[in-house]
């Protein structure tokens, strides 16, 4: 007699896939089952109300805005249509190193540390000095520029 070509281990798989089948068409029946067929019009509606949150029922007509589309900017504007407006700040230089040309200047109204550079001076400062400037955006943050000292 000759022994049989199938092991335990190939009857383990085999079950286990007809058992996998097995609860996967069961699922399918159970989601035929209780599915709901065609759902109306009304109930697939969404609306955005006046603050822009999705709601199910319609946005009250009275507290609907009228936008004008000329007015509405969808992007970001160029660097040229962006008002430049250049306020003068008051400020103290907190340090300065003369030989190396940089220091920082720590503004009144704001307390913020501004990178000042030897080239924006107008005349010599040293630490301790109130000056005037204007703050420019850098590529590391606030640099000041048109320092002038008060006397």
């Amino acid at each position: 007699m000759s022994k049989s070509q199938e092991t335990f281990n190939k009857k383990e798989k085999e079950k286990q896939r007809l058992k996998q089948r097995q609860e996967k068409a069961e699922k399918m029946q159970e989601r035929k089952a209780n599915a709901k067929k065609g759902k109306s019009l009304e109930e697939m509606m969404a609306y955005i109300d006046e603050n822009g949150n999705i709601s199910s029922k319609p946005p009250d007509p009275r507290k609907m805005k009228i936008f004008n589309q000329a007015d509405m900017q969808i992007s970001i504007p160029k660097l040229e249509d962006r008002v430049q407006t250049q306020v003068i700040r008051k400020g103290v230089i907190t340090f300065f190193n003369q030989d190396k040309g940089f220091g920082f200047i720590k503004d009144l109204q704001t307390q913020e540390s501004v990178f000042i550079h030897i080239n924006q001076l107008s005349e010599p400062v040293k630490e301790h000095d109130k000056v005037t400037f204007e703050a420019e955006m850098g590529p590391k943050g606030l640099n000041a520029v048109n320092v002038t000292k008060i006397a």
